[in-house]
């Protein structure tokens, strides 16, 4: 069922408008910076589980279920199957949005339909919001839509969104 929010119902909540002056400054570390510079590349990499065979993406240096160091890096395809999707009618900065943004959960390649764990990301679907309400979207293969090499930073925003194919 979808019902976008009305104009009166995003008034309902007080807001606080604060501008705090905090510094940060973050290290994405080994395996998350590998995986940003890959971005930058047009690439997607993971690591792998030497002893369970478990491949993450976004990559970690240690294997979550086995508790074992990966060691592996390992390309990923800028493929995969469409496993989640949802339509926001509300914007990262909470402003409204006359059209939805559709983000989901993609599933890459190598993995099959059998693994209950894969490699994948959740990023931005460019399909339309009737795909989505209708369910069509799911399981649909997808492709990294990328932006052009020169425009690339090594962020996740280096792929615009995953695409139909």
């Amino acid at each position: 069922m979808v019902h976008p929010l009305k104009e009166e119902e995003m008034k309902e909540h007080e807001t606080v408008s604060h501008k705090p002056e905090a510094k940060y400054s973050y290290t994405a570390g080994q395996a998350l910076s590998a995986f940003l510079l890959g971005l930058k590349q047009g690439k997607i990499i993971g690591r792998k589980c030497p002893k369970c065979g478990r491949v993450y993406v976004p990559p970690r240096m240690y294997c979550e279920d086995c508790f074992y160091p990966t060691s592996q890096w390992i390309e990923v395809q800028d493929e995969g199957i469409v496993m989640t999707a949802v339509a926001s009618f509300i914007s990262w900065t909470r402003d409204r949005l006359e059209e939805p943004e559709i983000v989901g959960t993609i599933r890459l390649f190598p993995s099959s339909a059998r693994d209950y764990v894969y490699p994948g990301l959740f990023h931005r679907i460019c399909c339309s919001f009737d795909d989505v309400k209708t369910m069509r979207i799911l399981g649909k293969m997808v492709k990294a839509k990328w932006r052009p090499q020169e425009k690339r930073v090594g962020s996740v925003d280096d792929i615009e969104c995953f695409e139909v194919i």
